[in-house]
């Protein structure tokens, strides 16, 4: 299925904005950061730092089966009352979805408790210039991969917990895209997939491409009822004809370090860009100390450039490639220190706005 046109409703016209993780302990001095370099596209900080902000546990509220011992989490499908709580799990998704429930009061909420940068943005948005607000989520696969049963298996071997998983997922990713919604008309939600970097490989074998596709495709779906844009960020590489392929409205990837594989599907890139995606290039360096370092806001804007040209075809040149391009980090900076952190931020910032002046102003 083709992505949704975006073109008439947004723009991506070169801003910046992040992908997530901030190495800070203050949500409010992360969204300070946020507001001071990526203001026209804030996104809610996660602060990885606090236990109930990490990638396999922050979005797992309302979600049965669910064990916590040892900062260890797991499905315990043994427990006495696993059956009868998953059945109340699909009762609630059928009412939210058929039955005219309320999706904002559901289970598929997410607690100010583990998520304080959401509320702490929707809270301080009024106050900003802005063009939309992003929000992010971990996707179905990194999830059912990531965690295991009691057994040490996969959830994504376990068909009880796919399917609940999946749903649970796109349902609370339609909770934040309408929760968003209440400040912003336009709200990005991105998928965050590092899980998909392994696919191919020998520990994946057994995975159906295909049904990945459709699990993304179901959560795309639950956005785009909530009127959200869809989007995905794989920080390495991965099957990129398959994400082109889908319905999304933004692919965010490391450009930085892997634009030479992204770019070997040149036509279904260009494919994808003649349905109206996006493309969210992540040319700032995170993982590199080093590379923060080093590199400028020339060296990267030229960076840019030379990644376009490979991409420049009749009628769409740079200044086109630039309406449909978000400038982004190569990753989320919660790894990172603080001070290159803050470098990171800086760097997406001027990098676009050199973009923007010289191609679009």
């Amino acid at each position: 299925m083709p992505p949704a046109t975006t073109s008439k409703r947004f723009s991506a016209d070169g801003l910046p904005t992040l992908i997530g993780s901030l190495p800070l302990q203050s949500h409010e001095e992360a969204l300070d950061l946020i507001f001071r370099y990526t203001g026209e596209i804030p996104l809610w900080p996660q602060l990885p730092s606090r236990a109930e902000e990490r990638m396999l546990y922050q979005f797992m509220e309302g979600i049965p089966g669910i064990e916590h011992v040892d900062d260890k989490i797991f499905f315990n499908t043994e427990s006495e009352t696993f059956q009868t709580e998953l059945l109340e799990f699909f009762e609630e998704y059928i009412s939210v979805t058929e039955g005219g429930k309320d999706l904002l009061s559901s289970r598929f909420a997410v607690s100010r408790d583990r998520a304080p940068g959401l509320y702490l943005l929707r809270e301080r948005s009024p106050s900003l210039h802005k063009t939309a607000l992003k929000g992010q989520t971990t996707g179905p696969f990194t999830l059912l991969v990531g965690l295991c049963d009691q057994q040490q298996r996969l959830a994504y071997y376990d068909d009880s917990l796919r399917e609940m998983l999946v749903k649970g997922v796109a349902m609370k990713a339609a909770w934040q895209t309408l929760f968003l919604r209440k400040a912003s008309e336009t709200v990005i939600l991105f998928l965050d997939e590092p899980a998909l970097a392994g696919l191919g490989s020998s520990s994946y074998i057994s995975i159906d491409k295909d049904d990945i596709a459709g699990h993304l495709n179901e959560v795309i779906a639950a956005i785009h009822k909530e009127k959200g844009l869809a989007g995905i960020h794989v920080c390495a590489n991965t099957d990129w004809n398959m994400l082109l392929g889908l319905d999304l409205d933004i692919i965010s990837f490391d450009a930085y370090g892997f634009f030479d594989r992204f770019v070997t599907c040149r036509e279904a890139i260009l494919e994808y860009l003649d349905r109206g995606g996006i493309i969210a290039w992540g040319g700032i360096p995170t993982s590199n100390a080093e590379a923060i370092e080093r590199e400028s806001t020339d060296s990267l804007v030229a960076l840019w450039e030379e990644h376009m040209r490979q991409l420049e075809s009749p009628g769409r040149g740079l200044k086109e490639l630039l309406r449909q391009t978000l400038i982004t980090p190569s990753c989320g900076t919660g790894s990172v220190a603080p001070k290159p952190a803050a470098r990171v931020l800086e760097l997406c910032s001027g990098v676009a706005t050199g973009l923007r002046k010289k191609y679009l102003v």
